[in-house]
């Protein structure tokens, strides 16, 4: 199993970035995808997630209207398209899969770092 975050990199403030993450090893279509980010001395945090058919998304607040999560199941490949990112979004970002029914399997990628900064 594995998961592989790109997309990361250094912008200024109000630019934009689009991650991906490659999924193998595992039924990309029966797991719902999630990205998630975690800044120095901060707890992990939920910023997108999109459901195994891609029917449904639901973001956090702080992300709301600005961030973007997609996927294509032909791909294996989930996608975050970050607009006018804020230096509050610096952070290192993380995809996570998680089964749609039991058993409960969640994999984890070994995260991309996405710096906002002038």
């Amino acid at each position: 199993v594995q998961l592989v975050e790109s997309g990361g990199g250094l912008v200024q403030p109000g630019g934009s970035l689009r991650l991906s993450c490659a999924a193998s090893g595992f039924t990309f279509s029966s797991y719902h995808m999630s990205w998630y980010r975690q800044a120095p001395g901060k707890e992990r945090e939920l910023v997108a997630r999109i459901t195994s058919t891609g029917y449904s998304t639901n973001y956090a607040d702080s992300v709301k209207g600005r961030f973007t999560i997609s996927r294509d199941n032909a791909k294996n490949t989930v996608y975050l398209q970050m607009n006018s990112l804020k230096s509050e979004d610096t952070a290192v970002y993380y995809c996570n899969a998680q089964k749609t029914g039991p058993p409960l399997w969640i994999y984890w990628g070994q995260g991309t770092q996405v710096t906002v900064s002038s």
